[in-house]
């Protein structure tokens, strides 16, 4: 009886052998012929037998399946090029994995033209499925995880982007790349030319000079604020503060980690929390004219007027260009006026008084005036010229007013 059975079971096999043979010879010719739904059909009927398949077929069937379904369903495609490349290295022939990879390699070319294209477009959920379709298929460049991070945010999918940002920080992802460098001669402009042989070959043509190289900063600390940023969106503040509180732990220096630290607490409006952020950013960064500027905003906020015109006094100093600095720092010497017209209001019988405070007034808007027609020079807006206009006013300096309000008004479409 044993012996019957394993005849049996011997039989069995020869026929299921002889069917997968004539199924991969029928798709093998539709492939041919061009005719891929008809390929499909002929090998859908083998795939539950992928695991038990006969190795003479074995590789031809996944390569075969990879041909007829290629851009179709590049996931499939792919997945069976990947196990054919696999097989081969496994049982140590390598028949078909020649012809594989190139295919593959294009699977990944048109699959990450297909992302690009949808994000230029701004269809960015498109874009997030075909950026991580490319990072699977290709899974050294992380770049296009990094990419569907980035998409998925702006398309608003907050919880797949938070599932790829956390993805970027398990395989420890930087972003860091060297740049190729060299200046174009027709236009005397830096260019970036991808990569090394790529600018020694235009080089070597006469049409760059000047080669060198940049290594680009690690984007690790923009993922920590972007995650920030999508648990703020989930109404998770107190998640936000704590991962990038979590980051500042092992990079306590990273002036990145911190300002985006500070910027969260300005989302959350404690201008306390950002304030004493900004203090930590100047001892780190004593030169940076712009963190001695949100210092001066943080203290104005908080009516600390003396200590805000000393910060921007300082970003001024590190910048003389910074206009923001010059228009800040005159509007908060103005912001005195308000106790002075308060006072004039309560003494409006008492004339010497009030003769007194208009002096006072005065002596402000001089104080503030050079400052606000410097931020009016570097960049004149309407407000700029309100401004001025009110303290031309107030000092009685007619000739200036006169000159300024036609444009005032212009500018007001009067």
């Amino acid at each position: 009886m044993k012996n019957q059975i394993l005849a049996l079971t011997v039989g069995f096999l020869s026929i299921a052998s002889f069917a997968q043979k004539d199924e991969i010879k029928a798709a093998e010719k539709a492939i041919k012929k061009g005719e891929f739904k008809e390929a499909k059909a002929a090998l859908a009927g083998l795939e539950a037998t992928e695991d038990s398949m006969d190795s003479k077929y074995k590789a031809k069937y996944y390569f075969l399946k990879g041909s007829a379904y290629g851009e179709s369903d590049v996931a499939k495609a792919s997945e069976a090029y990947n196990k054919l490349i696999a097989y081969e290295k496994e049982i140590g022939k390598q028949k078909y994995t020649k012809e594989a990879e190139p295919k593959l390699n294009e699977l990944v070319q048109f699959v990450s033209k297909k992302a690009i294209k949808s994000y230029n477009e701004q269809d960015y959920k498109d874009a997030t499925n075909n950026f991580y379709l490319t990072y699977k298929l290709s899974p050294t460049d992380t770049s296009f995880l990094y990419n569907a991070a980035l998409s998925s945010s702006l398309a608003k999918d907050y919880d797949a982007s938070l599932k790829f940002y956390k993805e970027l920080q398990d395989i420890n992802y930087t972003g860091i790349t060297t740049q190729y460098i060299a200046i174009n001669k027709e236009t005397g402009k830096e260019e970036d030319l991808g990569t090394k042989s790529n600018r020694d070959a235009m080089l070597k043509f006469g049409g760059y000079t000047d080669p060198s190289e940049k290594t680009t900063e690690s984007k690790q600390a923009e993922i920590i604020k972007n995650i920030g940023y999508i648990y703020v969106n989930q109404g998770k503040p107190e998640l936000a503060v704590a991962a990038l509180e979590e980051a500042r732990k092992s990079n306590p220096k990273d002036i990145n980690l911190l300002l985006n630290q500070a910027q969260m607490y300005i989302q959350l409006e404690q201008m306390d929390k950002f304030g004493e952020l900004m203090g930590e950013a100047v001892k780190l960064d004593p030169t940076n004219p712009t963190l001695f500027f949100n210092l001066g905003v943080v203290n104005a906020q908080e009516e600390k007027n003396e200590e805000a015109i000393g910060f921007y006094k300082k970003a001024i100093e590190l910048d003389p260009e910074y206009g923001d600095a010059y228009l800040n720092l005159g509007v908060t010497i103005l912001n005195k006026r308000i106790a002075v017209i308060n006072e004039m209001n309560e003494n409006l019988s008492n004339e010497k008084k009030y003769t007194e405070l208009e002096g006072e007034l005065k002596v402000i808007c001089k104080e503030a005036l050079p400052y606000i027609v410097k931020a009016d020079e570097l960049a004149r807006t309407e407000g700029t010229v309100s401004t001025l206009l009110n303290i031309y006013d107030t000092l009685e300096m007619t000739a200036e007013g006169d000159a300024l309000r036609p444009i005032y008004k212009e500018m007001r479409g009067q």
